[in-house]
């Protein structure tokens, strides 16, 4: 098998463990075994891949404000003043996840479309004679003062 082939295996494998399907089956389809399946999943980085597609943010916030329902719940019915003197805390521990969930997702997010745009740009740059190296130069440096703006970063 040559390196364009194997290539083009673990593509087609990779799609297939992103859409929900198990190793053996993986394995079957693109004719590999299912040890190189598994090595692959743990070399590429294609669980975490998985999880990551499959839990989103607004997943995350739910489940949190759900918990957060909860713990008032179960406070407010245990009457008991510890709990209910530890309650802000731990509100306030929760909120602050929410809320950093919130902000890396907006910075992860425009990396995204930054990078995707960057491809473009690097395109468009060989066909519109507009797109200069300067012009590439300035776009980067102002994508990149917004990502550290926006993380925090000085």
């Amino acid at each position: 098998m040559t390196k364009a082939e194997n290539e083009k295996r673990k593509s087609l494998a990779r799609s297939l463990y992103m859409a929900g399907m198990e190793q053996t089956e993986i394995a079957e389809k693109v004719d590999v075994s299912r040890v190189t399946i598994s090595k692959w999943c743990n070399t590429e980085g294609w669980k975490e891949a998985r999880a990551a597609k499959n839990v989103t943010r607004p997943e995350l916030v739910n489940k949190l404000l759900l918990t957060i329902d909860t713990l008032i719940t179960q406070v407010n019915a245990s009457e008991d003043p510890t709990l209910i003197a530890g309650l802000g805390d731990k509100l306030a521990k929760l909120s602050a996840v929410i809320d950093k969930l919130d902000k890396k997702a907006n910075v992860v997010d425009a990396i995204e479309v930054f990078m995707a745009f960057s491809k473009w740009i690097e395109f468009r740059s060989t066909i519109d004679p507009e797109v200069t190296p300067e012009l590439i130069k300035a776009i980067n440096k102002y994508q990149d003062m917004y990502i550290t703006e926006q993380m925090g970063i000085k």
